[in-house]
């Protein structure tokens, strides 16, 4: 089974060749299947859990960097593609969508294990414990209303 975190084409791109690679079926939250419906399996849904192996892969619907984003929780370990990195959290279109993410993010990820390693889509990993840390600054400036696009919680 190949899941993909959210819809952007960086997350896509050889998506053809791993499938044939692996004989795998795609599986993707539905709000983003529409661009890839035809290289889409089936869907998965937030809490839904996957078997692997002695293991269960818990999905976590974390919208905002794209409205079908999801993070994996397996084992202690936040797969968190990109929805939140080591200061900070993915891009955003638009101030909604920042206030979508942050939220995601505050009531969805930052309630985990400080110990939760995380291990983002792209770049170096961290820690729920180093992200709660980062977020508390953030959280305790104001911030422009307009505020969007690649935003740091420490910037």
């Amino acid at each position: 089974m190949i899941i993909v975190t959210h819809r952007h084409g960086d997350h896509w791109a050889a998506i053809d060749l791993v499938k044939e690679k692996l004989g795998a079926p795609v599986f993707c939250h539905e709000a983003d299947r529409a661009p890839y419906a035809a290289k889409v399996f089936d869907t998965l849904q937030d809490g839904a859990e996957i078997e692997l192996g002695e293991s269960r892969v818990r999905i976590i619907h974390t919208p905002g960097h794209t409205p079908g984003s999801i993070c994996l929780l397996v084992d202690g370990v936040l797969i968190s593609g990109d929805t939140l990195f080591p200061g900070g959290p993915g891009r955003s279109d638009t101030p909604a969508a920042l206030q979508q993410m942050v939220g995601s993010i505050t009531s969805r990820l930052l309630t985990l294990p400080d110990e939760t390693a995380v291990y983002p889509g792209h770049g170096d990993n961290t820690t729920i414990a180093a992200a709660k840390r980062e977020h508390a600054v953030f959280a305790s400036r104001q911030h422009p209303a307009d505020l969007s696009g690649d935003v740091t919680w420490e910037g």
